[in-house]
Order: structure tokens, then sequence, then C-alpha cells
């Protein structure tokens, strides 16, 4: 019991966000962080993860999925947010590093050698970029014109 209470307690509160559909405030924080650590704002996007919303986007999504992939993908969430205790023996959860800090611990967890983390850095990584990507604001940095008016070649 004392060490739930440890990890509850590095975790901390987080501000509560309208308009959410599934995740707690504190899931959405930890989500928002993981998409900042992926998508961040500069280099060849002029907007980053919370002026594309997606965040958001994702809690949308995971609100339309099926009770056993919301409980998966709360489960790599809060994987993602106690990795920096779990895996880097560290007394700050992911919500609590810096920026650089977030993103170079998340690096990690795409080469992990624990295929766990190696598949949770994957799914994420596909559904920011999946969503990213599909943002119009972000075709002109990616060279994409946008969608044919006339549809596919024949």
């Amino acid at each position: 019991g004392a060490g739930s209470a440890g990890l509850v307690a590095l975790r901390g509160s987080a501000p509560a966000v309208d308009g959410l559909r599934l995740l707690n405030a504190q899931e959405y924080r930890t989500l928002a962080n993981i998409t900042r650590a992926q998508f961040p704002a500069g280099g060849p996007f002029p907007e980053g993860a919370d002026e594309l919303g997606l965040a958001r986007a994702f809690d949308a999504f995971l609100a339309d999925e099926g009770p056993e992939n919301q409980s998966e993908l709360r489960t790599a969430i809060a994987l993602g947010e106690y990795g920096p205790v779990l895996f880097g023996r560290r007394l700050a959860t992911f919500s609590h590093l810096d920026g650089a800090d977030q993103i170079a611990h998340w690096s990690t967890w795409a080469t992990s050698d624990l295929l766990l983390r190696r598949q949770i850095a994957a799914a994420f990584r596909k559904f920011v970029l999946l969503v990213g990507f599909d943002n119009p604001r972000v075709w002109p940095a990616i060279g994409y014109p946008g969608p044919s008016l006339w549809g596919p070649p024949h």
C-alpha cells in the first residue's frame, strides 16, 4: 500500500481539462507530454503537438474504441508516466521531467531491450504521426499538396 501511495504522490495532480471524452486529467497530461516528445514544435514542423491538438485527438479516438483497447492504452499511458521511476531509477514521473529530459527518456523506449517498451513507443509513434500528418497545417512542411479534387488516378 505504501508503494502505491508513493507512486500516486510522485504523479501529483494535474489541472482539469474540459471536454475530455475518456481520459482523466493525469492521463491527459501524460499523453500531452508524450505527444510533445514525439512531435515537438520547430524543425520541419512549425507547429507542435499542442497546437495540432494531438492529445485531444487521441482522447477522442480512444473514447470510440472498445473497452479492451481502452484499458490497454490507459495502461500504456500509465507505464509511460511511471517509466522514469520503473526503468530509469529516477524519483520523478515523465510529466515532471523537463522537455529535453522527456524527449531523451521517451527516445529510449523505441530502442529498449524490453519488448513492451518498444511496443508502447511504436503504438504511440504511429498514432501521433497518423494524426499529425492528417492535419492540413502540416502538409506544407512535408510537401503534400493535399487530396486531389479529382480523386485517385484511373
